[in-house]
């Protein structure tokens, strides 16, 4: 039976024979658990130290460990030569006359786009930019735009309470209440933000973007109201889109009118999307309602002036040719790279 010495001996030619001849990097993680792993080899005869003569112990130990170390070197360079032959041959196969893979890089979303859009053409006109609270309370969300407790336009917004006297607004109207208690006029201001209503299908969702609009001073009639809102059309949509105002009702306005444009799907001949008729309803605007004024201490017969809101992604539909809201927040890189 060969002594422990001779059989360390065996294991170093051996060990090394085997490792000169493994070619590829597969197979160095078996060879690896074969001789130096838990279980290997080496460990198998160092488990036999004990069974040596007390004084052969420390000869023999010291020349294990030096054929182990040997290896584990060798292994090592073995392993980085035969990583870099593997390195080499794959860059041998790229073709460096190939362009180079673009990178992505974001945009503006949709209905980023569309709101600064709204927001340019407005400020062009003279209206400065104010920002409110998304966490409204209901005296400026309801009572200020005269719509009092238990009145049936309540109804009509689906509003989201948090408690009896706050609710998350619905609608960015509240600022015209909020700026006029502060502000005197003459007054030009559009209020963009989000909006919460209890409502989603493929038109509504439960937050949404709104501007609001108003204008006040001495004078002011249905006329430039009209010529606005004429303007913001024309110049959101193209010179020669068809405008129609119809008699409406909304409580902080007196007269009220939707604003139509004329189909942009169909071109005005009728379609599925404008339910046949040729027209599109874009926004809501009326002239503020003198008990608006009187909240807010102006005096109606001294000033009088125009309100108007729209829904960013009501106008962002209607440009795209959009038919379902939701695909604005349902995050897909396809459609929302098509802007």
């Amino acid at each position: 039976m060969p002594s422990m010495h001779e059989e360390l001996l065996r294991l170093k030619v051996v060990a090394g024979e085997e490792l000169t001849a493994i070619s590829s990097p597969d197979e160095l993680e078996p060879f690896r658990v074969k001789y130096l792993g838990r279980k290997g080899e080496f460990t198998l005869v160092l488990r036999q130290l004990g069974q040596a003569p007390p004084e052969e112990r420390p000869r023999l130990g010291q020349l294990a460990n030096e054929i182990k170390q040997e290896l584990e070197s060798a292994f090592a360079e073995r392993e980085a030569l035969l990583a870099g032959a593997e390195t080499g041959a794959n860059q041998a196969n790229i073709d460096l006359t190939l362009p180079g893979r673009s990178l992505p890089f974001g945009k503006l979303h949709p209905v980023t786009q569309v709101m600064e859009a709204v927001c340019a053409i407005f400020e062009g006109l003279g209206f400065a930019v104010a920002e409110g609270p998304d966490v409204e309370v209901d005296f400026y969300n309801f009572e200020a735009l005269n719509i009092p407790p238990h009145h049936p336009a309540r109804a009509m917004h689906d509003t989201f309470y948090i408690s009896d006297s706050l609710l998350l607004r619905t609608h960015t109207s509240p600022m015209q209440a909020r700026i006029m208690e502060q502000e005197q006029p003459p007054l030009r201001v559009i209020a963009p933000g989000k909006v919460y209503r209890c409502d989603s299908d493929i038109t509504h969702t439960p937050m949404f973007h709104q501007v609001e609009g108003f204008l006040v001073d001495r004078h002011i009639s249905f006329a430039d109201l009209k010529g606005v809102l004429s303007v913001f059309i024309t110049r959101m949509f193209a010179e020669n889109t068809p405008i129609r105002f119809r008699p409406s009702f909304f409580p902080f306005t007196e007269p009220s009118a939707e604003v139509d444009i004329g189909c942009v799907i169909c071109g005005g001949k009728g379609c599925r999307v404008c339910k046949h008729t040729g027209w599109l309803e874009i926004l809501g605007a009326g002239m503020i309602d003198p008990e608006v004024f009187k909240k807010v201490g102006y005096d109606p017969e001294e000033y009088s002036g125009f309100a108007f809101g729209l829904g960013i992604e009501r106008i962002a539909m209607l440009k795209y040719g959009i038919t379902d809201i939701r695909l604005f927040y349902e995050n897909d890189l396809r459609f929302l790279s098509q802007f």
